[in-house]
């Protein structure tokens, strides 16, 4: 019998990647920028790009793991806090190979991008990840921050808490998240405490709840409203390309 020699980590050929399901709508949009040939099924929530014609897989907390796994994707791209730990167990227990990021920080969106698109769909460094790191790397806070009550949701109410990647965005804006300390990560917090915790600043933005001129800064009379982009906000991807221009121009406009 001829020996045989074990072949090193180093040395294994991994896997191409051609067919991608996103379960998230940031990674979805960083994929299809990349790469969209690599795209076959996103939630029904991944609006960006406006043209996505792939398989819709149903929502970020609920999705149809049968149809996931009938798409046979070679990976499956997901998030710790936008998906649930039972769904992305179901899928590896089909054998599927699933990667869950985690982004609390500006610094670890950029971190998660590059390991999802480079490492994950094993892509080049897009120059898009590298605009958004220029767009972003002189932009810091000059003087005192801005106390400020940021809402996600209302009825009830529920605002930015400890840990966020949104917090970390607006504290390089210039803007203090009042619940940065909280001991949840998205508090229930009466309107009431919300009027009362020495805010200087309300910013309302329109996602998840749509918040807009004629619904959020009527609940916060003493405090000027920043009406910003949640998706500028919130999500990480090559919407960061123009994110410190588009929010900054929404924290002017309200007096910050």
């Amino acid at each position: 019998m001829t020996p045989t020699t074990p072949t090193s980590p180093a040395s294994r050929v991994r896997p191409a990647v051609r067919r991608v399901v996103s379960l998230v709508p940031s990674l979805t949009e960083a994929v299809a920028a990349t790469a969209p040939e690599l795209l076959v099924g996103a939630t029904d929530w991944c609006e960006h790009p406006a043209d996505l014609d792939v398989v819709r897989v149903r929502g970020t907390k609920n999705p149809d793991v049968a149809r996931i796994v009938a798409l046979a994707p070679d990976l499956v791209v997901a998030n710790e806090e936008e998906n649930r730990a039972p769904d992305l167990g179901a899928l590896r227990a089909a054998g599927l190979d699933v990667l869950v990021t985690e982004v609390r920080t500006l610094e670890q969106a950029f971190a998660e991008l590059e390991r999802v698109l480079v490492r994950g769909c094993r892509l080049a460094r897009p120059g898009w990840l590298d605009d958004a790191r220029d767009a972003w790397r002189d932009v810091r806070a000059e003087g005192p921050l801005t106390r400020a009550v940021v809402p996600v949701w209302r009825r009830p109410w529920m605002v930015l808490g400890r840990d966020t990647f949104a917090g970390d965005v607006l504290a390089r804006l210039g803007v203090a998240n009042v619940h940065a300390g909280h001991g949840e990560r998205y508090p229930r917090v009466p309107l009431e405490e919300l009027n009362s915790c020495g805010a200087e600043l309300v910013v309302l933005p329109d996602e998840p709840y749509r918040f807009g001129a004629d619904d959020g800064p009527e609940s916060f009379p003493g405090l000027p409203s920043a009406l910003v982009s949640g998706r500028h906000l919130t999500w990480y991807g090559p919407s960061l390309v123009r994110a410190p221009a588009v929010l900054g121009a929404a924290l002017r406009a309200a007096g910050r």
